[in-house]
């Protein structure tokens, strides 16, 4: 919850106990204190007061200075805890904090034209049953709420609007929905009023109208009136549940987050925090979350260009392995080759020399027929035969994955 202090309130309060331990009690690292103090010209106890203090030490304080012009008397402290997060957003959430001590959260610079059209059409709009009136339009505010509500959150978020362009960020229309941006990051946010439930309790005039139908029903069936097939409503004249709006309000950021999903996203009416009163929460909650939002891209980068590269690997993984099967088939088919050149080699040499001495006509268009078929197999095992037998299978080349198709995820 956000504090609010003088100068000469806080001054008291780090000279009371040690920065470190003020620190924690607001949810700051007392780096983040210090800088607080030094924006407004508050002094604090110098390295080893607290030490000579200790030790019964007689130690004296630095007076507060005078409040100097351009240097607010009112310190607000955004509500806050230390987390454990990206030094990056921790460093952001450090710096938004500062940035707000000096605003007032309850300062308007003026009313937001998205703020004030968007409550309009919530005026005009008709109650559902629940009594809440919605909002869901291009470029405006999405809200839900109870219309006595309407003038209240009018005010919480032109404030928060005020706090939020301390921190750098513009309320555009330009999205789906009115959302905070900082030309970078679009951050939408949504308003919800709760609802009460409870069962219906039916008013005398229900039961009279109840008691009514039950006899006209009593009467047509002692008639044998068959025809008469009474309708649902019939049997039932109030609903089952009663519902009302409980002036309570939640105002959510509707950002996704896949690393950074702890982080506080909603900010709601309690018994002694109310929206209206949580500009500067609700702006430094925009900051870390804008902030986050950057770091979570970038992790989800780095995450995409990892598996690229993985899926990468894995794919020349099975590029190589596809290449090499093919050019072991085919290795299998220069065997063949090479077998069957060499087979028709020996059985031409050994007839030529047992059919040399014979005058057979027949034999002798065999031996021909034959030295024409070694010749051609000479041909497909020669370099040229190689060569053609390789292009036609595409391997031993720059096409040697023709037929390959990479996986998007290397599978």
């Amino acid at each position: 919850m956000a504090r609010q202090f003088t100068r000469s309130e806080l001054y008291e309060l780090v000279w009371s106990k040690p920065m470190t331990h003020l620190a924690k009690e607001f949810g700051l690292s007392d780096v983040a204190l210090h800088k607080i103090c030094r924006k407004h010209d508050v002094p604090n106890p110098p390295l080893g007061w607290w030490a000579k203090h200790a030790a019964g030490q007689k130690v004296k304080r630095t007076p507060l200075p005078k409040l100097k012009s351009g240097i607010s008397d009112t310190i607000n402290i955004a509500g806050g805890e230390l987390r454990n997060e990206p030094d990056s957003v921790a460093q952001i959430r450090e710096e938004a904090r500062l940035r707000a001590s000096a605003f007032d959260p309850k300062k308007v610079d003026q009313e937001h034209s998205i703020v004030t059209r968007s409550m309009a059409k919530l005026r005009k709009a008709k109650p559902d049953e629940r009594g809440l009136v919605r909002l869901a339009q291009s470029g405006l505010i999405d809200a839900e709420l109870a219309p006595d509500s309407i003038d209240r959150i009018e005010l919480s978020l032109n404030r928060i609007v005020t706090a939020a362009k301390v921190q750098g960020f513009q309320l555009s229309g330009k999205a789906e929905r009115a959302a905070f941006t900082d030309g970078n990051v679009i951050v939408p946010f949504n308003l919800k009023e709760a609802v009460k439930r409870s069962q219906h309790e039916p008013t005398p005039e229900e039961l009279a109208k109840e008691e009514k139908e039950r006899q006209r029903r009593g009467r047509r069936w002692a008639r044998n009136d068959w025809d008469y097939v009474p309708s649902f409503s019939a049997f039932s004249h109030w609903p089952e549940w009663d519902y009302a709006p409980t002036g309570k309000i939640s105002f959510e950021f509707d950002l996704y987050l896949r690393y950074s999903s702890a982080l506080r996203r909603s900010f709601k009416d309690a018994k002694i925090q109310r929206v209206e009163n949580m500009a500067n929460d609700i702006a430094v909650g925009l900051a870390v979350l804008a902030a986050a939002k950057r770091e979570d891209d970038r992790r989800a980068e780095e995450d995409r260009i990892r598996a690229e590269e993985e899926a990468h690997r894995r794919n020349e993984a099975r590029r190589l392995a596809y290449i090499e099967d093919r050019r072991l088939k085919v290795l299998e088919l220069v065997f063949e080759r090479v077998e069957k050149r060499d087979r028709l080699r020996r059985l031409a040499s050994q007839l030529t020399e047992e059919l040399k001495a014979t005058s057979s006509p027949r034999s002798t268009e065999f031996l021909d027929w034959l030295n024409a078929i070694v010749e051609r197999a000479e041909r497909t095992s020669s370099v040229e035969g190689f060569e053609a037998l390789f292009e036609a299978e595409h391997v031993f080349g720059l096409d040697d994955d023709k037929g390959f198709y990479p996986s998007r995820y290397g599978w």
